[in-house]
């Protein structure tokens, strides 16, 4: 079982992926002595993933809300594996930070996204109506962010990978308001990253990570 070092942070995470899918697999990998990872894909076809300070020690997947359920009742038996049930890859590493992005920017992107969704939803587009599920698939596919790294590469963030780290409460949340409370939170930023064919987004609480199927998405 996930050790008490490690409960908060994976309930949180198991909390919101939950809420985005109830059905959802979490697959746990072990890092290093003191340190594992949590793994998730989301409903936004991108990977979301945060680390844990605790001794687990395995590289196991489980049901989401099995394993939430278990962090409730530390008497509770762990939940059955379904390590076949896993079928997706994940990075070969946590890659090499390309630029930086304010977090403010990021979460207005994510909110500037939601709007055009509810519009769109409402009130249709062109004055014609379109379901929800093809504004949202063509909302994901839409790139908000283009950053180029030092050597001159360009990297496309796609909105899928936005709403990941924005929905998985990757970011972290505002204080007060106040002056210094904004300053602090002006200078907060997410890390665009490259691991091979994978882009990553990595924020103050857990990383998202898409990998493109097309090589336009990266140039």
């Amino acid at each position: 079982m996930i050790g008490e070092a490690g409960r908060g942070d994976a309930g949180a995470f198991l909390a919101r992926l939950v809420r985005l899918d109830p059905a959802a697999l979490v697959r746990l990998r072990y890092v290093r002595s003191g340190v594992a990872e949590m793994w998730a894909m989301l409903p936004f076809g991108a990977l979301a993933v945060r680390a844990l300070a605790t001794d687990f020690e395995s590289d196991i997947t489980v049901g989401a809300a099995a394993l939430l359920n278990a962090l409730a009742d530390p008497q509770a038996p762990w939940p059955p594996r379904r390590d076949e049930a896993w079928r997706w890859p994940i990075p070969p590493s946590h890659g090499r930070a390309v630029e930086t992005v304010p977090a403010l920017e990021v979460a207005r992107v994510a909110t500037a996204a939601s709007r055009t969704l509810r519009a769109a939803t409402e009130h249709g587009v062109s004055g014609r109506p379109v379901g929800e599920r093809v504004v949202r698939d063509a909302l994901l596919d839409h790139v908000p962010i283009v950053v180029t790294g030092a050597a001159g590469e360009r990297v496309e963030v796609p909105q899928r990978l936005v709403q990941a780290v924005v929905r998985m409460g990757f970011l972290r949340p505002s204080g007060p308001s106040s002056p210094d409370a904004e300053q602090t939170e002006r200078h907060q930023i997410v890390t665009v990253r490259l691991a091979g064919s994978w882009v990553g987004l990595a924020a103050s609480y857990g990383s998202a990570w898409y990998r493109p199927t097309s090589s336009l998405h990266l140039r």
